[in-house]
Order: structure tokens, then sequence, then C-alpha cells
């Protein structure tokens, strides 16, 4: 880590300081006359090709120190040797990404003749993107600290955001998890005064001598206080915009679903990661990552009261609250179905996949309605396309939104019953399914019984989990029911599943200790031939392994003195079936199985 913290260092202090070194530097007039003569060409080559794509990002001449890294990965590095290289990188806007070949081509007729030979790395600014998300932190960098030639923003914004992590890191790097830049950078909107957003989240997770509030603040205090340096090193325009987040609290604002933590995480890019951002990044996108009830509750309420509000304002703001009270209300009934919360574009598709297409639970109209406000009115809007509005079609508008919050309002009614019911059901078998393990295959009124008797009086677990269990079973009486409405609310069901994940966890907690404890009493350690062996005695079969060096497992029928071949997943399945004996072994069995396997057999103390 000390490493990479140095290297970036030394990068940016070199660059910075090139200009200066140069001054101080004897340098003959031969040495003065080349670097004259190379800035001229490299002005002249900038001027042509800007002028011939005029869409170009930046251009940047990459820190000598950096060069490896490109060569490498490029695999350039067999021509490198024969020949030094300048290594010049040109950024694309991402919608240019059919002119990159004809950019290049051109660049190269353009720079065939300059010495030292120039590389050329013609890249989009999503290629950027996807070195950080790949963890190529170096390069990132690289690219952000080259020598400007050209730049609309993106080379200024990457050079303060690198130059301030550094001194982060360099600061306290053991408290950084990640150090992440979002916003217009990373849309591709950037210009050469934006502000350049970039998140920085903090471990509190081993905070001994602090609050962790007071471990938030102080960092947050240096934080802020490299921003002036960073700029001033930079010599950059861009306003550094650095948000603080402990992990702790970053955590909770994904779980509870907070849309501005899951963009940032979606659209973010890591500049630095301790293996904490990209995991969070790839599991959201698996949809790994979902919200509390609470944050569905908050998602399936946010356009109450749209009527009055979009009544009352101009054209704009009415598009964008219609908009979000459409959106919202979808996101939420899709969550409350087990999903993530999706992008815009994904919330019409699964809204029709999934709640038309799927489980008929809403009409086509509703599905309509949802892809004109996202796509015909707000994303038209957003490119152009939709620029005015009458007051007719607003209260049309108006009209149509409050019908389908009401109508989602019912959907989601329907879609907490069906999860509800579905929650309860699993919850049931689940626990069912470990008491009849415990107690064998009788009714359900005796393993209330026996779970009562044998583990509640007994102490081996408190009395609450009894009043756990009835409670799940209740609930799943009274989904059992035919005809008659359920009274169980989304509310109950939860904290009866938090309450039965409770009970199911020290059941199974106390199932594998029980087993341990069931299998010792059966386990006989022998003398087998003269190797170490096992004997288990189940009923009329018995389990053994001849040599433990070689645990081939055998089974011997006492009741026919045969023996076979068997398996751990045989002797699984019979230590599952009820058996009356406690574990005994007599000398007669011993007789048996010597016989039978034609070896000396001694127990062990």
């Amino acid at each position: 880590m000390a490493e990479e913290v140095k290297k970036a260092e030394e990068l940016l202090t070199k660059i910075n300081e090139k200009e200066k070194q140069d001054s101080e530097r004897e340098l003959s007039e031969k040495q003065k006359k080349e670097i004259e003569q190379l800035k001229t060409k490299m002005d002249a080559f900038k001027k042509s090709i800007v002028k011939k794509f005029p869409f170009i990002d930046a251009i940047g001449l990459i820190p000598p120190q950096a060069a490896k890294m490109f060569e490498e990965d490029e695999q350039v590095a067999k021509i490198a040797e024969k020949e030094k290289l300048m290594h010049l990188a040109i950024v694309l806007p991402d919608d240019k990404e059919k002119d990159l070949a004809k950019v290049k081509i051109e660049a190269i007729k353009m720079v065939e003749h300059i010495k030292p030979k120039i590389w050329l790395h013609v890249i989009l600014t999503k290629d950027i993107w996807e070195m950080g998300s790949d963890g190529k932190y170096d390069m990132v960098e690289a690219i952000g600290i080259s020598m400007p030639l050209h730049d609309k923003g993106i080379l200024g914004a990457l050079r303060v955001a690198s130059i301030h992590k550094s001194l982060c890191l360099r600061k306290f790097e053991r408290y950084i998890v990640s150090y992440v830049i979002a916003g217009s950078l990373v849309r591709g909107e950037a210009t050469k005064t934006s502000d350049v957003d970039v998140w920085i989240v903090v471990d509190d997770t081993d905070v001994k001598r602090m609050t962790r509030a007071e471990l938030r603040d102080k960092l947050r205090g240096i934080i802020y206080g490299y921003m002036m340096e960073a700029a001033d090193l930079a010599g950059v325009k861009n306003k550094l915009s650095p948000q603080v987040y402990i992990l702790t609290e970053f955590w909770d604002g994904l779980r509870e679903a907070n849309p501005v933590f899951f963009t940032f995480v979606r659209d973010g890019v890591p500049l630095y990661d301790r293996g904490t951002f990209t995991p969070w990044k790839q599991l959201l996108k698996m949809g790994k990552i979902t919200g509390t009830p609470e944050a569905i509750e908050k998602f399936l309420t946010i356009g109450e009261k749209v009527g009055e509000i979009v009544e009352r304002k101009f054209m704009d703001i009415a598009v964008e609250d219609i908009y979000w009270s459409v959106l919202t209300p979808s996101q939420g009934a899709l969550m409350l179905y087990g999903l993530a919360p999706p992008t815009s574009k994904e919330t019409v598709r699964l809204m029709k996949e999934i709640f038309y297409e799927k489980e008929k639970l809403i009409e086509k109209k509703y599905i309509d309605f949802v892809e004109h406000v996202i796509i015909d009115i707000y994303k038209g809007y957003e490119h152009g396309k939709f620029k005015k509005i009458s007051g007719a079609e607003l209260d049309e508008l108006v009209k149509g939104t409050k019908d389908y919050i009401e109508r989602i309002k019912k959907l989601v009614e329907e879609v907490g019953k069906k999860t509800a019911e579905q929650t309860v059901i699993k919850l049931y078998h689940d626990i069912m399914g470990i008491l009849i393990g415990f107690f064998g295959k009788v009714s359900e009124s005796q393993l209330i019984k026996k779970f009562q008797d044998e583990m509640i009086e007994t102490g081996r677990m408190p009395a609450s989990y009894l009043k756990i269990l009835n409670e799940v079973i209740k609930a799943h009486r009274a989904y059992e029911t035919k005809g008659k409405e359920v009274k169980v609310s989304r509310e109950e069901v939860e904290r009866i599943r938090k309450d039965a994940q409770i009970l199911i966890a020290n059941l199974m907690e106390y199932h594998q200790r029980y087993r341990i404890f069931d299998i010792e009493k059966l386990r006989f350690a022998a003398k087998i031939g003269g190797s170490n062996g096992e004997i288990y005695i189940l009923n009329k079969i018995i389990f053994i392994i001849p040599d433990l060096q070689n645990p081939e497992m055998k089974k011997f029928d006492v009741s026919k003195g045969t023996i076979e071949e068997s398996s751990p997943v045989e002797f699984e399945e019979t230590l599952k079936q009820p058996r009356e004996n406690k574990g005994e072994i007599s000398k007669e069995i011993i007789e048996k199985l010597e016989k039978a396997l034609k070896k000396k057999i001694e127990l062990l103390v």
C-alpha cells in the first residue's frame, strides 16, 4: 500500500515541478533547440487534430514514469525496447466510438515524422472508467496527471482528484476504504470549471479511542483541508467537492435503499479501493443489495400528494414531479416483489414483464402510462424532444398519475399478500422440518409438545422460542384458511420473520451440537486387523471404517450376517431414521463382525 502511495506522489511531484526543473537545469544549446522543436511540433499536431475532430475531449502526454504500464497493457514492450517511445493519450466522448478508428489513423499520419517516436492511445471516456473498475488505478492516475495539450475538463478534473487522493492516502491510508469519483465527470458532462465529485468512505469498524462521529468529523476536516492544496498543485479551476462517509453509515444507506447511495455505487468509479466498493458494485448489479421494509414503504409513498404539487409548478418542475411520482412507487412495488431498485428504463421493462405478463396483476393501460411518462415525456424532455405541454395535457397527466398511484396501492396490497404468504409458508416448513429431524415424523401438536417438554421445560432453549413457534403456526393457519380474509399485516409478517430467523438459527446450532453428541454415542474406536478404525452401532445395521488411513465405509447387517460396501451418504440417511438401541456394543456383535471381516477386532477405551 505504502509503495502505491509513494509511487503516486513521485508521479505528481515530477509532473508539477517539470517546468521548474527544466529552467534550473543547465541545458546545451542543442538540447534547448530540440525541446523547442518538439513543443512546436506537438502544438501543431494538437491544432491540426482538434481542427479536424473538434469533438476530442482531451490530449495528454503521459509521464515517462508511467509509460511502462501502458506498454505492458497494450503489449508494445518489444517496440519500446528498440526505440524510446513517447505515449500520447487522446480521449474521445463515448458517443464518438464509431469515429475512434478514423481519429487514430489520422493522428498516426500526423505524428509519424515526430521524434522521439510517439505511441498513440486513442480511448473513450468509458475506457478510463473501465480501468478504474478493473483496479488499474495507476493508469487512471497517469492519464489524469499527463501534460495537457488539449483539455475540455476531464484531465484537469482527474488531475485534482488524483492529487487529493494521494494527499489523503499519505496522511491516513489505513482508514480510507474507497476513494471514488462520480458526478458530471463520469457522466461525460465535465467542463474546465465543473465541480469534481468524489466520495471517500472511511473505515470505522475498528474505532476504539473515539466515537464514530468524532472519527468522521476529524477525518472530514483533514480531507476538506486538502481541497485547496490539491487545486493549487493541479493548476486547474475545477472545484473539488468531496463527500466523506464512515463505512457503517454508508452501509446503512445502501441497506435502506437510499437512492443517492444506490446511484453512487452504480455509477461511481474507484480511484482507490481496498476491496469494498467493487464488490458492492457487483452485488448491486446482481440484485443482492435490496432495501429494508421501511425503505420499501418510503418508495411506495412518495407520490401521494402529486396532484396539488403539479398544479402549482411550471412545466419543467411539473414533468419532474410526475416522473418521480410514477417511477418511485413502481420501483417500490418491484422491491416488494424482491428486486433491487431498478433504473428508470429497467422499471418500465420489469413492470411489464413481471406484473402484466407473468403475474397478471395489473392492466395494460397502466403499463402504457408508465412508459409514456418515463420514456416519452421525461426522457424526451431531457433530450429536447418534448419542449412544451398544454394545460389540458398537464391536467390529463395529473389525473393519470393520481389514477396510477391508486392502482399501484392496490397492486402493492396484492404483491404484499403474496410475498407475506410465501414468507410465512416457508418459515413454517423450515421450522417443522428441523423439529421433525429432532423428534421424528409426528403430528404438529406432538411436535409442539415435544419441543415444549424436551427443550423449553428442560431449559435448553428460552420460553420466548415457544411463543415464536406458536406465532409462526398461527400465521400459517391464517393463510391456510380458505374463503376468509387473512388478517396478518405486512408489518406483522416482517416481525414474525425476524423472530423466526432467530429461532431457526438457534435450532440449527442446537441440531449440529445434538447431532455430534448423538454420533459420539454411537461411535466405538477399535483396532481392526491391526489398523485404527471406527464402528457405528445403528439398530440392526452397523457401519464400519476398517482403516482410518483409507476411510472406505462398509455396512454389516446383524440379522443376515452379511457385509457390503457403503458410503457416507447412506450413513447420513440411516442416521435420520428412528433408533431403538442406545449405542451399545456386545461381545456377540464383535464376534459376528470378526467373522464377516475375517479380521481381529479390539475395542479401544
